[in-house]
């Protein structure tokens, strides 16, 4: 099966940004190839970016919050096990005072390091990081690749609050979701959400031999899906078929 995600909100699209290149980050620093620690610094730089927006640490901060208030007020229902809450409670404490602790914007530490700075603004330039123009991050990828490894890990250990909280709330979020079963008719299907619920993030798996792809759009009164097929030219049309597939809102 195929899981397409559909974030409702901006805040939600940069978290699904940000577990992606961390999700990236973390396949890319074990590996030994020069050319595959040169992409994990460069997401690295990405990942600073993304986090560069001034309120992100309040925002992640704000829902880890709000995340142990709604988990406390499960406390005492007898289909809820005790421990399991406990145990969930205790790692959005752990996340909260972890990044609470940092200093800053995610990544700041790093902006003081002018060797990185010096690659992070050849990066965005087609073929700035050549040995000519930055000789001694030429040198950097001819290292061992235990001694690389250990500067990727030291350098993505600043990101790691960060990295731990989106994570985490991310899984709190999909974990809030039950999956139905549903069927597209002539392509198309749309569902009213209901009131006084606030939906944060769709959740889409398609069964790939059916060679369909979900165009998907929402707010917060309706959620339409779209099947479209690929033409010979690659070109997206719309498919005519009824089709099924699993839908998942989180909340």
């Amino acid at each position: 099966m195929i899981l397409y995600e559909y974030p409702f909100n901006e805040r939600l699209r940069t978290y699904l940004r940000l577990e992606q290149l961390f999700r990236r980050l973390g396949e890319l620093i074990p590996r030994a190839h020069p050319m595959d620690h040169h992409f994990a610094l460069v997401t690295i730089f990405e990942i600073m970016d993304v986090a560069a927006r001034a309120d992100l640490k309040t925002d992640v901060l704000k829902d880890l919050d709000k995340q142990k208030l709604l988990l406390d007020s499960y406390r005492g229902n007898p289909s809820i096990s005790e421990k399991v809450l406990d145990g969930f409670i205790q790692q959005l404490d752990g996340c909260f005072a972890d990044l609470n602790a940092t200093s800053g914007k995610t990544g700041q530490t790093l902006t003081e390091n002018e060797w990185l700075m010096g690659i992070r603004s050849r990066v965005g330039i087609p073929g700035g990081t050549c040995g000519f123009d930055l000789p001694a991050y030429h040198a950097w990828r001819h290292l061992a690749p235990e001694k690389r490894q250990r500067d990727l890990e030291d350098w993505s250990a600043t990101l790691a609050p960060l990295a731990q909280a989106v994570l985490l709330l991310l899984r709190l979020m999909r974990d809030s979701g039950m999956p139905q079963k549903v069927v597209t008719h002539r392509g198309q299907f749309q569902q009213t959400l209901p009131h006084g619920r606030t939906f944060h993030l769709l959740r889409l798996r398609i069964d790939p031999s059916l060679q369909l792809i979900p165009e998907i759009s929402g707010n917060r009164l309706l959620v339409s899906v779209r099947m479209m097929h690929q033409d010979e030219s690659g070109k997206l049309q719309p498919s005519p078929e009824d089709a099924s597939f699993e839908l998942t809102l989180c909340s």
